[in-house]
């Protein structure tokens, strides 16, 4: 049995490979994986730009997933991994779906909710919920960095990007 870091960084590694899926895709590379009796119940990856819905970031696609496996809105007792802060709207999603324990990678400065540049205070929630960030922060990070790095090439090459914005 694996102790709570390395359990941690073991799912972590799972979000990670999620988020590659969808930079492979032209996605924003963010993934997530919800777990339950140390075991995967549900993966997402940002999927915004394919489904052309705003709402379709990973932390979401996975809680979608999740609660028809339990045939449950409420997914109490599980713990969301996800590679990158979550934003307000993620974050609403996760309290109201009652997750115990959220566990994100890297900060986001720009949208992040929970202590970056929105820093909603959670202890007035209706719901108490444990949360634990840096876990693999750098390699969270560089999937991000990458990507963006590679569409600003792109596009200074002169090739043809998905058109979104952040």
């Amino acid at each position: 049995m694996l102790d709570n870091n390395n359990k941690d960084i073991y799912f972590m590694k799972k979000a990670l490979a999620e988020a590659k899926r969808a930079a492979g895709r032209g996605e924003v590379p963010v993934g997530a994986v919800i777990v339950k009796d140390n075991k995967i119940l549900a993966r997402g990856y940002n999927q915004s730009i394919s489904r052309s819905d705003p709402s379709a970031h990973a932390e979401i696609i996975a809680l979608r997933k999740a609660g028809q496996k339990l045939k449950n809105y409420r997914l109490t007792g599980l713990t969301l991994y996800v590679t990158v802060e979550p934003c307000p709207m993620c974050l609403g999603a996760i309290l109201q779906a009652r997750i115990k324990r959220l566990v994100y990678g890297t900060e986001d400065s720009k949208q992040g909710a929970i202590v970056s540049r929105l820093a909603i205070p959670l202890a007035r929630a209706n719901h108490r919920l444990e949360v634990c960030g840096g876990i693999l922060s750098e390699e969270c990070q560089q999937v991000i960095s990458n990507f963006f790095r590679s569409r600003r090439e792109s596009k200074k090459a002169g090739e043809k990007l998905q058109t979104y914005r952040t």
